[in-house]
């Protein structure tokens, strides 16, 4: 928005925060409108695979889809989405982050004047309960082949986050990572391969997703899981230098983002409850070395993987 707007647009999110309409002559509508982003996963099969992998992976209810479920959808009421609000909308862990052409102490004193009031008891905490795990296929009559696998790592806090995003740089940052050579290049398995490192505060994955055809999808994991395993023998000084400079374009790219910036901040505070400037990250960066990353992956190797599959044909997991 125009840096001018800030402060009534500060004051009308203040206000939808904390006395929304929630008409009942609108629920209906909102419910069909639910059901419609529910039903548009069915055609966005690599989506299903990778939500299937993360409600495996991570504890209930960390791992669920956002959308909901269709049985919820249809059973949900006026009353119960009321009921909601006032149990689990209110102030306690909220986080604000303002990034671009900002008075500071300006919307410090928009904030207190419009939120500064806003006590409502926190909601109960969440009790996790384990996540199931393991390896499963979804049927699905389809000339393609889905493949997502994921596999335990360090969280964002942990000191030994930027080796953990150093390793998984090297395995999939830019068209000379490990995947996209090895599996689509070399190979020719598949037309898209990639692994991030997906965060929560108290728990971390490396997700690792490919797209392929039926009749290559077997070797396609086969491959990928290879991939994944080698990378505890380490890494070299050429895969070190490619990522590094990959990793300050991204930055660079953030600095002139606002919206970038402030997620990035956001993000900073929730999990670690401080705010790294880029100059700070790039120093962590510039940090790595082939011997701190090949350290790390000796004490933290790639294992338990958690499987999930979507196509015509159930594939085998080598041991």
């Amino acid at each position: 928005m125009p840096a001018e707007s800030l402060d009534d647009t500060l004051r009308i999110y203040a206000d939808v925060l904390r006395h929304p309409h929630l008409p009942d002559d609108q629920f209906e509508d909102a419910v069909k409108v639910c059901v419609q982003e529910l039903a548009s996963l069915e055609d966005d099969l690599a989506q299903r695979t990778l939500l299937e992998l993360k409600r495996r992976h991570f504890p209930e209810p960390y791992g669920r889809n956002t959308l909901g479920t269709l049985e919820a959808l249809r059973d949900v009421s006026m009353s119960d989405v009321s009921r909601h609000f006032r149990t689990h909308f209110h102030p306690a862990g909220s986080i604000l982050s303002v990034a671009g052409k900002v008075d500071w102490p300006r919307i410090v004193d928009v904030v207190g004047e419009s939120l500064g009031d806003w006590d409502v008891p926190a909601a109960p905490p969440v009790v996790p309960t384990p996540a199931p795990g393991g390896s499963v296929h979804l049927p699905h009559d389809s000339q393609q082949t889905h493949i997502a696998i994921a596999y335990p790592t360090v969280t964002y806090r942990d000191p030994d986050y930027f080796q953990a995003r150093g390793a998984v740089g090297v395995l999939s940052d830019g068209l000379s990572s490990r995947l996209f050579r090895e599996v689509r290049e070399i190979r020719g398995l598949c037309y898209t391969v990639y692994s991030s490192l997906h965060s929560l505060r108290d728990q971390a994955a490396v997700v690792t997703y490919s797209g392929t055809s039926a009749e290559r999808a077997q070797e396609t994991l086969d491959v990928t899981i290879d991939l994944l395993r080698d990378l505890r023998f380490g890494i070299d000084e050429q895969e070190l230098a490619r990522l590094k400079i990959q990793i300050r374009s991204s930055l660079v790219m953030q600095q002139e983002s606002s919206r970038a910036r402030a997620s990035a901040i956001a993000g900073d505070w929730y999990h670690l409850r401080e705010v790294r400037t880029l100059a700070q990250v790039q120093e962590r960066i510039e940090a790595l070395t082939v011997a701190s990353i090949n350290e790390f992956l000796s004490e933290h190797p790639p294992y338990r993987f958690d499987v999930v599959t979507l196509g015509s044909q159930p594939l085998e997991i080598h041991e």
